[in-house]
């Protein structure tokens, strides 16, 4: 069963007093002049109202206020603190203090989240230099995905990604993404996992405002190799659980399926928090030639004004042979957690195949027992 909301920890636990005064220490081996207490107090200052975003920005601040007045020597001193921290958000707080107080010295900056950036991830604190100067910044990021460290090249997608979760909206590349075409051109067959990843999510952002532009970028792509193939199907994720013609296409699915339902069934009917839902379908192809499946479910969340709110999951991507039969299965635990709460009522489900729907069935969820 999943962890209770009460007793799960909390995001913003990753920075806590603890690893804030760990920071502290390390501030104070670099530069033995750094008042670690005065830097505390500052940092814990109404920690427990604070979000996981305000107490890095908290800390970063802490951190300026106590390291020397001249910006390139707290810098240095920032340097070196990276390679003596855990990872992680407290390294996270060294390209905050970057983000926060290095745009008047803009290449020096730009330098130290480089450098930074693999010892945990400097994303949100790009965001204000490309703001300041979006031009000098995409030059800079256009390079850097050419960079021999996979993170450094992540950095070029990622930071740049117009709509970052957490992080600082960026207009002007929602509103032109071929802005950022060049770094994505270069990384479009990234060895790096985590480089494909970042790009898919990139372009994944981009396809919410410019669809057609991301269809007909990924269209000229050698999307028949391997890495090209699966940031194809990952930055297209919506579009395919929508249903969109041209993005099936572009993964191969057949278009028009002729699939035929041999049975659909959601069970059980009734259930409470906690509790799992089984999902079963049967289907049988009515082609003579193989057919490429895109299968998802949906289920209508119940939200707490009564109304109903859709959530696309992934089942399963299939070859059907000719005539063929499959049977499927799908087992999700009904349970809160941190980005979903759920309120008793009637749950609509919905079978989808290659974006149309096909079935419908439902589940009626019960109030907590008192």
């Amino acid at each position: 069963m999943a962890q209770d909301k009460e007793s799960a920890p909390l995001l913003k636990e990753l920075l806590n007093a603890k690893v804030l005064a760990h920071i502290g220490r390390v501030a104070a081996q670099v530069h033995p002049a750094f008042d670690q207490r005065a830097y505390l107090a500052m940092a814990c200052e109404g920690l427990d109202e604070l979000s996981i975003m305000q107490r890095m920005s908290r800390a970063a601040d802490s951190l300026r206020a106590h390291l020397p007045a001249d910006y390139p020597r707290a810098l240095k001193a920032v340097r070196r603190m990276a390679p003596l921290l855990p990872g992680g958000f407290a390294d996270m707080v060294l390209p905050e203090f970057v983000g926060r107080h290095g745009l008047d010295h803009f290449e020096l900056s730009l330098e130290a989240l480089h450098e930074l950036t693999p010892y945990s991830s400097a994303e949100f604190a790009l965001r204000p230099f490309i703001a300041q100067d979006p031009d000098a910044v995409l030059a800079v990021a256009a390079r850097w995905a050419e960079d021999d460290n996979e993170h450094v090249r992540r950095l070029a997608s990622e930071g740049t990604r117009p709509r970052l979760p957490w992080a600082r909206r960026l207009p002007l590349l929602v509103a032109e993404p071929q802005r950022t075409r060049p770094i994505l051109e270069k990384l479009k067959v990234d060895p790096s996992d985590y480089v494909r990843r970042s790009v898919a999510n990139h372009l994944n952002d981009i396809s919410k405002d410019h669809p057609d532009w991301v269809l007909a970028l990924l269209e000229g792509w050698p999307t028949q190799q391997a890495e090209t193939k699966w940031i194809a199907k990952h930055a297209l994720r919506n579009l395919i659980k929508a249903g969109h013609p041209r993005a099936l296409q572009l993964v191969g699915a057949t278009l028009g399926a002729k699939v035929q339902l041999a049975s659909f069934e959601v069970s059980p009917t009734a259930l409470r928090l906690g509790q799992t839902l089984q999902l079963d379908a049967t289907l049988v192809s009515t082609a003579r030639q193989p057919q490429r499946l895109v299968i998802d479910y949906a289920i209508h969340y119940v939200k707490k004004n009564g109304d109903s709110s859709r959530k696309v999951f992934k089942l399963r991507t299939l070859e059907l042979d000719g005539q063929a039969e499959v049977t499927l299965s799908k087992r999700q635990t009904i349970a809160d957690f941190t980005t979903r709460t759920h309120y008793a009522g009637r749950h609509q489900v919905e079978l989808l195949i290659n974006g149309l729907t096909v079935a419908h069935g439902h589940f009626d969820l019960k109030k907590p027992a008192a």
